[in-house]
């Protein structure tokens, strides 16, 4: 059985206008139509509700309808009412949005509702959606989400609301661009004609005319009071007598006259009523449940609800099949008023009796699949041992089905006492806080549970606790790359989780993964992510699936995979959804490094972008920062050095101010190879030294013109990357170390190096590892072409050497000057050149004149510079 939510039509007693206020009002609505926004805005029993459902049922546009609740305020909540709503009209709009909503970490509102109105977009008829009791909404969020709507809302959309109050967002711009039509609390009070009809035709009332004037006098045309007065007045035997006593203020009279009708209903139907009104919805079955076995409830719940229906007592189908009801709001308000003046304010029986109710409820939704609601009357009933074996789920916690803010609003209402008597809360309440982000709250929270388990006797629950606070700690190692205190933690809750605790083992294996990782032993995370991805997969974890399976694409990437690191990295895009999970900022910065590999650069930067994008939307975590280390790299390769230089300050800067020190050897790697393109190698050999860089430091030495301290710095640097098989250090080495061995004359071990590197690079489709080495490995390519050695992959690579931007010179640059400007950007002296390429001081020295001709400079650094500029070098 599937409780609604929504509903396209919503069913009410008739809305009784006379003829001409009723086709007044409705074709003010219908000429509403071509605005974005019908406002009906009145206080409660006014008829809104069912003035929009008469008007909509004669109205040619298919209609998407939301009835509101005071829970409807969480966004995730709303926008999942909100796509089903339109999936009434579009059958598969908005399909990619219901994962993210179900995830502990939303994206942005902007961004869901952004995807959302492209769909919306693309339905090809003219439709109306209806948000009825929007006053319920006190959240900005979703009040900014309505903003958005309404400010990009495609034409063949319109929307309704219908509230009590005015809302929150700006009606007056709207008002003015005439963009709004508004249905007020004046245009909709009943007038004498309307209440005579009202009274008369519909309640079947004999009245006098003196009768009718004075009750619509004391009601000031307000519906509701109409109706529960003539509800009233139907039981009377002197309604002269009884006219006079209906006066005050609406509360007032609404308040009485409930009484006065609850009390002319039969006791089963009063009890029904009391008892059933702690429902925000209402099913036969579910009513049965509640009431129990009593013997105060003479008919069954479906029975009972359709009599109700029948009687005009404040009820409201939400399906044509009439499986489920709710009552009127106001009409609810006043029952449960009612219900707690009659049981919870009196004795502890009575607070027994409404907490068995909600018990009750909380069994029969529990039953039926409907975890979350019984969830919430498990509350209400303040039975905390039930709420927290809901919370904790059969398979899989409610804090990984999209319940972390009810359930972290329920621990943070509870007393410590509670706490102390369940200590698996406290670790809920540390795992609700780190998933929301709030990582300062966890350790305290974590430190509760072990002091209260002390007391305990050891068994396998409290294991199991312990190992969840073990798995907590391992998490919030994670989040700053410790990669010994992820193990230690890890390694501990495995050993005391108990096995059937899959959720939270399968997350802990991740996290042993990522420390392996972190350490460099790739064999063993790769075993440890899959153990994930298998057991998340099979228990419907999709987070720890979306986060294994984002380990393996890294570690594909690492070991040169790259075809395989690409198509495993858009899995991730796929499983983060549509808007995007924030945690898949990863895999579009690894895409990035792929494409940037692939010497696509545009490509490579709008990835980049994107995982800026991205990770902003994520708390405490250094993800921000890799992404500008990336971007600083790629504007660098294209020959902006200033801008590289900017950008890698401010990330430097950000690190420094947030403690993110694993970003520092990234952040020092781009800030040398910055230096070097700005010829300041003193500073750049200082801070490769500090930084312990060692491929850099060889880059460095053989910038200086030492190629043979640059070839003792690489060797057993290329050893150690063969022994622990780490195929991307291993090939970006040989590159190197093929253009040192060129520097130092060693021509023949250079080619045998080129070669083995294209050989491991080929199946990769590796390009900016050779391209990045300049001319003197467009040289080395040349001379491997020549020997047969890949011949189309060298072709390849050769082509993606062609100089850029060089339109702007007088005369292009020969073979002999582009090898000699490299040479010169390597700090060579001319007589250094001169006996490099065993050339004449004076040839040399000739080829300098022509080189500044053509790049129209004076000196050596301004050539280099501007040969950067250009492509060149």
């Amino acid at each position: 059985m599937k409780m609604p939510l929504i509903t396209t039509k919503l069913y009410m007693p008739p809305l009784h206008l006379n003829v001409v206020t009723r086709q007044r009002l409705i074709g003010l609505l219908n000429e509403g139509l071509h605005r974005k926004l019908t406002l009906i805005s009145a206080h409660a029993g006014f008829g809104k509700t069912t003035l929009t459902s008469e008007w909509l049922m004669g109205c040619n546009r298919p209609v998407a309808w939301i009835s509101l609740d005071e829970r409807d305020h969480d966004p995730a909540r709303f926008l999942s009412y909100l796509i089903a709503a339109l999936q009434t009209i579009e059958r598969n709009i908005g399909a990619g949005l219901f994962l993210l909503l179900q995830s502990p970490q939303i994206p942005q509102i902007e961004s869901i509702v952004t995807t959302l109105l492209h769909e919306i977009t693309a339905i090809p008829i003219q439709f109306v959606l209806v948000l009825d009791d929007y006053h319920l909404i006190k959240a900005g969020p979703i009040d900014e989400a309505i903003t958005l709507l309404l400010e990009r809302m495609p034409p063949q959309m319109h929307l309704v609301i219908s509230t009590r109050e005015e809302p929150r967002f700006p009606v007056a711009r709207l008002r003015v661009r005439n963009q709004l039509t508004e249905v007020r609390a004046s245009d909709l009070r009943f007038t004498y004609s309307e209440t005579a009809e009202f009274l008369v035709n519909v309640m079947g009332l004999h009245l006098s005319s003196e009768n009718i004037a004075l009750l619509e006098s004391r009601t000031e045309g307000w519906i509701a009071g109409l109706q529960l007065a003539a509800l009233s007045m139907k039981e009377q035997i002197d309604v002269a007598t009884f006219l006079p006593t209906f006066s005050g203020s609406h509360h007032f009279i609404l308040d009485y006259l409930v009484e006065e009708v609850l009390t002319k209903q039969s006791a089963s139907i009063q009890a029904f009523l009391l008892q059933t009104s702690i429902l925000d919805r209402l099913s036969g079955p579910l009513c049965d449940a509640v009431l129990g076995q009593s013997d105060i409830c003479s008919s069954l719940g479906q029975e009972t609800l359709e009599f109700l229906e029948r009687a005009n007592l404040f009820i409201v189908p939400l399906d044509s099949e009439r499986r489920w009801y709710r009552y009127h709001h106001l009409f609810a308000d006043l029952l449960r008023q009612r219900l707690r003046q009659r049981f919870s304010s009196t004795t502890s029986e009575g607070k027994r009796i409404v907490a068995e109710l909600h018990t009750r409820a909380s069994i029969w939704y529990e039953d039926n699949g409907f975890e979350m609601e019984a969830f919430h009357h498990a509350v209400a009933a303040n039975d905390t041992s039930r709420a927290a074996i809901l919370v904790e789920g059969e398979r899989m916690p409610l804090l990984f089905r999209g319940g972390v803010v009810p359930v972290l609003n329920w621990l943070e209402s509870l007393p410590h006492e509670e706490m102390d008597a369940r200590p698996a809360l406290w670790a809920m309440y540390a795992s609700a806080l780190l998933m929301t982000g709030q990582m300062t709250g966890v350790e305290p929270k974590l430190l509760a549970a072990e002091k209260v388990l002390q007391g305990f006797e050891p068994d396998a629950r409290s294991r199991d606790i312990l190992g969840h606070i073990a798995a907590i700690r391992a998490t919030l190692a994670v989040s700053k790359h410790q990669s010994e205190d992820i193990m230690a933690e890890a390694k501990r809750a495995l050993e005391y989780l108990h096995p059937d605790n899959l959720p939270v083992r399968t997350a802990t294996s991740w996290s042993l993964g990522y420390a392996y990782h972190l350490q460099g032993n790739r064999t063993a995370a790769t075993k440890a992510y899959h153990e994930a991805l298998s057991i998340s997969e099979k228990i419907g974890h999709v987070v720890i699936t979306m986060m294994a399976t984002l380990g393996l694409a890294k570690l594909q990437e690492a070991d040169n995979q790259f075809l395989m690191a690409a198509e495993t990295y858009q899995q991730v895009r796929k499983l983060a959804g549509s808007p995007p999970l924030p945690a898949a900022c990863e895999a579009h910065l690894g895409l990035a490094r792929i494409f940037y590999e692939w010497n696509d650069l545009s490509t490579a930067e709008h990835h980049g972008l994107l995982s800026i994008q991205l990770a902003g939307q994520l708390e405490q975590t250094d993800r921000v920062v890799a992404a500008q280390v990336f971007l600083a790299r790629l504007k660098l390769a294209r020959g902006d050095v200033s801008g590289a230089a900017t950008m890698i300050a401010n990330a430097e800067y950000v690190a420094r101010k947030h403690g993110f020190f694993m970003q520092m050897p990234p952040i020092a790697e781009a800030q040398v190879l910055i230096l070097l393109q700005q010829d300041n190698l003193t500073a750049a050999a200082r801070l490769a030294q500090r930084h312990d860089l060692r491929i850099l430091q060889a880059r460095v030495l053989l910038a200086q013109g030492d190629t043979s301290a640059a070839l003792a710095v690489l060797e057993p640097l290329l050893a150690q990357a063969e022994e622990k098989q780490l195929e991307d250090e291993r090939l970006k080495i040989m590159v190197l170390l093929a253009v040192v061995l060129y520097a130092l004359g060693d021509q023949v071990k250079a080619a045998q190096m080129v070669k083995d590197a294209i050989v491991l690079a080929e199946p990769g489709g590796f390009i900016r590892t050779f391209v990045d080495e300049g001319i003197t490995m467009k040289r080395l390519l040349c001379d491997a072409a020549v020997h047969g050695t890949k011949p189309s992959y060298i072709e390849k690579l050769l082509a993606e050497f062609k100089p850029h931007h060089t339109d702007s010179l007088i005369e292009p640059l020969s073979e002999r000057e582009l090898e000699i400007l490299q040479l010169i950007e390597k700090g060579l002296s001319n007589r250094d050149i001169a006996r490099h390429l065993f050339l004449a001081l004076s040839t040399v020295k000739g080829h300098n004149r022509n080189i500044f001709d053509k790049l129209q400079v004076q000196r050596r650094t301004e050539a280099v510079a501007r040969a950067r500029q250009l492509g060149l070098l």
